[in-house]
């Protein structure tokens, strides 16, 4: 409890601080604090018998430069979670290439370093060692390819773990998400916004054998998500997202059952 305490103050602190040195410059980006129903990770359910989850954050923007830094938390709202709670450290890079041809390539490749700062460090027949891991990954988008507003995605994600001999040693691997999305606009129901934006999704994902916490998966396609959400625009730079998502499984070694859950974000751009 001390630690998940602990964690929490320093995160709460360094958006603090984030939000503070912004004022002085042109250091912009996002806080977020979100509350999901169950915590899915790649099709995995990460905390088991569905518990919820509260997710916070903060997105850098590194003064314009197309590098941003990303520091994410997730604790389960419940106990005996302890040993699968993650606190991750993102640096990465994005831009386009040719916005204004019809192939035009939006872009992000990036490093993620994943912590489990209640895990016990050393291992023992009976106790399991870090389940650090790290991760290296290429998200793409081409909004202008096809027709009808209807945007393809590609992301990969190259996974393995952080330190040898740990819990998770033999579940390195890649896993390949192939995406579509369409926004649908209508008017405004509620908020400042001058219009009312639904975002609709479905992905679907090829596992290469990545398993968190020393979960083995097949080689095999694991899943689909499909997605819906919406932004209501509070002023201020503050917004409300709710979403909700639908997992279709496929593989049994990721979920032997399709998945459903919500998801309300309170973020706060400057």
């Amino acid at each position: 409890m001390v630690k998940k305490v602990t964690w929490t103050v320093l995160l709460a602190l360094l958006c603090t601080q984030a939000a503070a040195l912004a004022e002085l410059g042109d250091l912009h980006g996002t806080i977020d604090a979100t509350y999901v129903s169950r915590y899915i990770w790649r099709g995995y359910d990460a905390y088991g018998n569905n518990h919820s989850a509260f997710q916070p954050s903060i997105d850098l923007d590194l003064f314009g430069t197309g590098f941003g830094a990303t520091i994410w938390m997730s604790r389960a709202n419940g106990s005996g979670f302890e040993n699968a709670e993650w606190l991750t450290y993102t640096l990465y890079y994005k831009g386009v290439i040719a916005p204004d041809e019809t192939w035009a390539t939006y872009y992000k490749v990036g490093y993620t370093y994943f912590s489990y700062p209640d895990m016990p460090r050393s291992g023992s027949p009976t106790v399991p060692s870090s389940g650090n891991a790290q991760e290296i990954f290429g998200m793409f988008q081409w909004p202008n390819l096809l027709p009808g507003g209807i945007v393809p995605s590609y992301a990969a994600f190259a996974y393995w773990p952080a330190e040898s001999g740990a819990v998770n040693n033999n579940n390195g691997g890649w896993a390949h998400v192939f995406g579509l999305s369409k926004d649908i606009t209508f008017p405004t129901i509620w908020g400042e916004q001058p219009e009312q934006v639904l975002h609709l999704g479905v992905h679907t994902v090829y596992n290469d054998s990545v398993g968190p916490g020393g979960k083995s998966a097949d080689h095999d396609w694991s899943h689909a998500v499909f997605s819906v959400s919406t932004d209501f625009d509070l002023g201020n730079g503050l917004s409300f997202i709710p979403g909700f998502y639908y997992q279709s499984s496929w593989d049994d070694s990721i979920n032997t059952s399709d998945e459903y859950w919500t998801s309300l974000s309170l973020r706060y751009a400057f």
